[in-house]
């Protein structure tokens, strides 16, 4: 046992063994201690699998959590990360906390570093290491040597492989394992950039040039001289590659299914063939252990010096442990190394090592001590930069490299000053030079010099082999304060993490990461929020229609933010139904002859979505069918005298491969014709009008769901003579979404739906709608052994989502200034994952509370989820809850109510249905004696939310609705502050209106955030319509022209615009524009329609013109997302939201109307009723 310090010799470490009595009962360290640890040699390395500690005995120190370090030599320590964050310690001085180790360590050192004790007492431990021994064989590689195992015959062909190894060691560079054969076959396993990577080829590169080739990557930070764990498991093509427990699987390219290698397997390089000690890429340096190639023991066969291995170099078979002494610098903002400077000398010079995550943070400021003169060496975005203040006006900079040094790897730095100029070097890079320094390592605290002001942030990294003019800092020195100063340094570890592995960004988001948190870019993924977890797009065509849009293309994604990708659809919404159109690649009329049942003729469709996204698709709408055209000369699909030898002439396979016979207008079982059913075949002898074996028509509609899509259709008898088919498979139609208004009725308190158990470990969205007239009642519940989540009405106006990952409740509660149980649909969305949690109901302002650093992260639920109530049976919920949506997945609310007392199927009422009561985004109320129409978020009027609203400009005349408060995210007094707000919202703009006018230039329409961005829709100077999207001031705007034709003729024009993400749609002409950024309109400011006071915007110069020109015409039916700002200026005048200049008038150009009675509005008081047109 040893320790950091010890109080007394009656706490010293020998007395900190589990249960001992002895001395003062345990080990406790000086209260002057500022790096406490105590720590076991275990004398040999060993799998520790468990710790457990005590406090000191009988006293009031104990530990009330610590960290757990592991060493191989006592040097170079590496945490034990719980997943979870520490571990917990006791809470009194004699009783036994033990943890099972969940994954078993080897190592002969541990560390036990007090980070809590009991505030009533002093850091007390008593200490028990639980493990066994282990077989170990290792091998050491200089860098320059290798091993080959050499195999007993020329080549060795294999259809299964199992390479397991660990390995440790400082290079970031390196082949650990290779083997290859003649025919193109390989296999390596290489360190590059400090990641392993895998590269394997089955293939014949002869026949297949490079088809075959597959490459993964795992992990980082594997230069970290710690032993990590490899396995490579292989069947045929496909292959799980492990590293430290995080396993990639993925199957190879190509046809080949062996792999074949010549000779040898090299280890720890690639020897060049007749050139003893040259190697064809970089060679591995460090250690291995457990080197298992197919059963084999490579490693013992070395070390029995077995003939099957030849050793290239010098390998030796024990580690060598070259372990340069790092330091972390754990704070960014109080971390520092202040040394005292020898007397000045001629020159000077520092060297170090550093690596970090971080973009920014000052690595080395130092002052000549000549007036104000100093030197300030820091990351700045990434680079290295390093700046000579001459005064406070008068400084020189220069920066090193392109790359980027916050990439997690090991750079060499080299400030050297000679011939009163400052040289500086990164890494290999040839220096750059400016004039004069001096030294000293972060900033001392409360300094008030100019360079400790940061300009940025402190360093918070890893840094080692620091020397000032060549001489070595001894860092362990420092540690024990008989070398200058410091603050928030953890020394003979690089603390540094990769926050980014296991990677919690879903759906292909790239992971970025700082020093203490991590982010997810989701560009061009489809999906949004803070681990790109939510869909951007809507789950069908019924809820695009519900959110107001009109027919075109539209992106779906069935699942929202299940694993499948969202899919390009055509919604075509008529009165009374929403059709979802899916294209196929052959939708025009093939002509077929020559066809047998030996050579038949065979047509594969391919669809715009794949199969899994069309059985998402069907299986969520009401209703699909698909037209099947079959026009026939002496073509016969079901000849039944042929049938009885020979089996059917033509048939179609469905979406899951089965063969079918029947065809359009009948049911699966009979192999007819719709002519069959309607008994007016025109030979009754035959079911289909083919049959006959004359020129005829058998087209009809293919209804039965389950069969659909027509994956493929076979015709075989059009070889005779004059015998012809001619056949048209339509687009899959599906119209409905049997989930949107899937509801049931809940009227016992003591009722409930269960379901299984809610799996949402790291990342859960659940949404819903419901109606009550109930206080209160619990609407979701799903308990675990510790955790749980529960979602409820806890008053009459507060919804609440609680849960429970580990690190105590959290409550997140919405509260309405208008009582919700009030008869009326209700919308509720929650969402969990590891960055926080958030809760919106309705329109109410986001609830967000963010995660506690390094807390747990998994929800760990085990009982089943109830609906509606409790399993205790109180607090039960009375009312409707619809299109209750779990993770992608809409539970079948209806089914489960059909077999549960006290629930029933649907809800009462008006508003409660498929068909659509209001239109335009308008909303059903419910009424005692029936329902109504709120049009608040509508650009319409009217009883049911289809009346235009128009207003026509004069020049010179604008209107402008200025967004509310733009902080739309609330906090929960007991969260912590988050620095930004949470990505909720989706990258989505809805803009729909009409207009009519003569004039170009013209502004439409400009919207713009406070955030430098802006979309604009102009008329250009020909009187094109252009569409511009400014999302990036760093970047030029994307401009997009529809339609090269003037509109400004004076007719009635309607645009619709929809974006999601990437893509703009314009709906009325079917045309898809893809934006350069998916970046989102982040805190809009104002929409402006027609003129543009100058200096009130910045825009672009042609954007500028037209706003400048402003508008003379009609504007009808405005409708920018849920704002309608003609609708806000007519019924709101005087509102602080709606500022208008200039004269505007009430018309009804919308309706195309020639001369109406209008009503004048202006910001004055010119109020009188006059005649006007558009």
């Amino acid at each position: 046992f040893e320790s950091s310090t010890q109080l007394s010799e009656s706490h010293a470490p020998r007395l900190a063994r589990l249960n001992r009595r002895e001395g003062s009962g345990g080990w406790a360290p000086q209260r002057t201690d500022r790096n406490r640890w105590l720590q076991v040699d275990l004398r040999d390395r060993v799998e520790v699998t468990g710790v457990a500690t005590q406090g000191r005995h009988g006293s009031s120190d104990w530990v009330t959590s610590y960290q757990l370090m592991v060493s191989d030599t006592g040097r170079a320590w590496k945490r034990y990360r719980l997943e979870d964050g520490t571990f917990p310690g006791n809470s009194d001085a004699d009783g036994v906390v033990l943890h099972k180790l969940p994954h078993p360590v080897r190592t002969r050192y541990l560390r036990f570093v007090p980070l809590t004790w009991n505030p009533s007492g002093w850091v007390g431990l008593r200490i028990e290491a639980y493990g066994c021994s282990y077989k170990s064989d290792v091998a050491d590689f200089d860098g320059r040597s290798s091993l080959l195992y050499r195999f007993n015959q020329k080549s060795m062909s294999t259809v299964k492989d199992v390479i397991s190894l660990r390995f440790k060691s400082q290079k970031g560079e390196g082949v650990l394992v290779h083997g290859e054969g003649q025919r193109g076959d390989y296999i390596t396993l290489e360190l590059h950039q400090g990641r392993l990577a895998l590269h394997l080829n089955l293939d014949d590169a002869k026949l297949h040039s490079g088809s075959g080739h597959a490459s993964v990557t795992l992990g980082s930070l594997l230069d970290d001289q710690h032993w990590h764990s490899v396995l490579i498991e292989r069947f045929n093509k496909q292959v799980n590659f492990t590293l430290d427990r995080h396993t990639q699987h993925f199957r190879t390219r190509g046809d080949g299914d062996s792999l074949e290698v010549d000779y040898e397997l090299s280890i720890g390089g690639i020897p060049l063939p007749g050139k003893p000690g040259t190697f064809l890429r970089k060679n591995f340096q460090g250690c291995m252990e457990n080197l298992y190639y197919n059963g084999v023991n490579i490693i013992d066969l070395a070390k029995r010096r077995k003939p099957q291995i030849y050793s290239v170099g010098n390998v030796t078979f024990s580690c060598s442990e070259p372990q340069p002494v790092a330091t972390t610098f754990l704070s960014s903002s109080s971390s520092f190394l202040s040394l005292t400077p020898e007397p000045r000398a001629e020159s000077l010079s520092v060297h170090f090592q550093f690596r970090t995550w971080n973009r920014d943070g000052l690595l080395l400021f130092t002052q000549p001590g000549r007036g104000s003169e100093h030197l300030v060496l820091r990351l700045g975005g990434g680079q290295l930069r390093l700046t000579f203040h001459r005064s406070a006006l008068q400084r020189s900079e220069i920066s090193t490299g392109e790359a980027p040094v916050n990439d997690g790897l090991w750079h060499s730095v080299s400030l050297t000053t000679r011939d009163r100029r400052i040289f500086l070097a990164l890494d290999s890079e040839p220096a750059s030079a400016i004039d004069l320094g001096d030294q000293g390592e972060g900033c001392p605290p409360s300094s008030g010099s100019p360079g400790c002001r940061n300009p940025t942030s402190a360093f918070q990294g890893c840094l080692r082999l620091l020397s000032i003019n060549n001489q070595p800092v001894d860092l362990f020195q420092v540690q024990q304060g008989l070398l200058g100063n410091y603050s928030d340094l953890q020394f003979d570890i690089c603390g540094i993490r990769d926050r980014c592995l296991p990677n919690f960004c879903e759906h292909g988001g790239r992971c970025v990461q700082s020093w203490s948190t991590f982010h997810c870019d989701c560009s061009g993924t489809g999906y949004s929020g803070p681990t790109c977890h939510n869909s951007i797009y809507e789950p069908s065509c019924e809820a695009y229609r519900q959110a107001g849009s009109s027919s075109g293309f539209f992106s779906i994604d069935p699942d929202g933010s299940g694993p499948l990708k969202p899919t390009l659809v055509y919604c075509n919404m008529t009165e009374d139904k929403v059709w979802t159109v899916v294209s196929h690649n052959s939708t025009e009329p093939v002509h077929v002859r020559g066809s047998t049942l030996q050579r038949p003729h065979v047509m594969r469709f391919n669809y715009s979505a794949s199969p899994e996204q069309l059985r998402a698709l069907v299986a969520t709408s009401e209703q699909c069918q698909q037209e099947v055209v079959y026009r026939c000369r002496k073509s016969r699909p079901q000849s039944r005298a042929l049938q009885k030898a020979v089996g059917p002439l033509s048939w179609w396979v469905d979406s899951s491969g089965e063969k079918h016979t029947y065809w359009g207008g009948v049911l699966p079982g009979v192999q007819q014709c719709s002519c069959s059913l309607d008994e007016n075949c025109i030979d009754m002898n035959y079911f289909c009008n083919c049959d006959a074996d004359r020129e005829a028509n058998d087209t009809g509609v293919l209804s039965y769901k389950d069969h659909l899509p027509v994956r493929e259709i076979t015709i075989g008898d059009t070889n005779r003579t004059g015998s012809e088919a001619i056949y048209r498979i339509g687009p899959l139609h599906c119209y409905g979404d049997r989930f949107l208004w899937n509801a049931a009725s809940f009227y016992q308190e003591s009722s409930y739906l269960h379901f299984p158990t809610f799996q949402a470990e790291l990342s859960a969205d659940i949404s819903f709608y419901f109606k009550t007239t109930a206080p209160s009642g619990v609407f979701l519940e799903n308990m675990g052994v510790k955790d749980f989540f529960r979602m409820e009405l806890s008053s009459p106006s507060t919804v609440a989502f609680t849960f429970d990952v580990g690190n105590g409740p959290v409550v997140l509660a919405a509260k309405s200034h208008v009582p919700l149980n009030d008869k009326q649909w209700h919308y509720v969305r929650a969402e969990r994952h590891v960055k926080g949690a958030s809760l919106q109901v309705d329109q109410l302002p986001l609830r967000y509370a963010e995660a506690p650093a390094d807390g747990h992260l998994r929800l760990q639920l085990s009982s089943q989820l109830f609906v509606g109530g409790t399993a205790s049976r109180q607090r039960g919920f009375l009312g409707c809850i619809r299109a209750l949506t779990m993770n992608g997945i809409t539970l079948d609310l209806e089914e489960r109510a059909k077999m549960t007392p006290g629930v029933s199927s649907m809800c009462p009422g008006h508003c409660t249905g498929h068909g659509s009561l209001c239109h335009n985004r308008g909303r059903c109320i419910e009424s005692n004696n029936g329902y109504a129409c709120d049009c608040t978020h509508s650009a319409y009027g009217g009883p049911h939310c289809k009346t235009e609203v128009s207003i026509s400009f004069e020049r010179g005349s604008s209107l402008t609705y200025t967004f509310q408060e733009p902080f739309s995210v609330m906090h929960n007094r007991s969260t912590q502050s988050f620095p930004a707000y949470p990505d909720s919202s989706k990258s989505r703009e809805n803009v729909g209106f009409s207009f009519q006018t003569s004039q170009s230039p013209a502004m439409l329409l400009v919207t713009t955030t406070f955030h430098s961005q802006y979309m604009a829709i102009i008329l250009a100077h020909n009187g094109s319509l252009q569409i511009w999207y400014h999302l990036n001031k760093e970047k030029r705007p994307d401009v997009f022209t529809p339609l090269p034709v003037t509109l400004a003729d004076g007719l009635l024009h309607s645009v619709r615009i929809h974006r999601e993400g990437r893509d703009i749609h314009i709906q009325d002409i079917n045309q898809k524009y893809t934006l350069s950024s998916d970046t989102e309109l982040n805190t809009i400011k104002a929409l402006t329609l027609g003129k543009v006071t100058a200096g009130t915007m910045a825009v672009d110069e042609e954007v500028l013109q037209a706003a400048s020109q402003g508008f003379v015409g009609c504007l009808s039916s405005v409708q920018f997302n849920h704002v309608a700002p003609l609708k806000a200026a007519l019924l709101n005048r005087g509102s602080s939201l709606v500022s208008m200049r200039g004269r505007l008038v009430e018309s009804t150009c919308g309706s195309s109307a020639d001369m109406t009675t209008s009503h004048s509005l202006s910001g004055a008081t010119l109020l009188h009723f006059l005649p006007r047109s558009c």
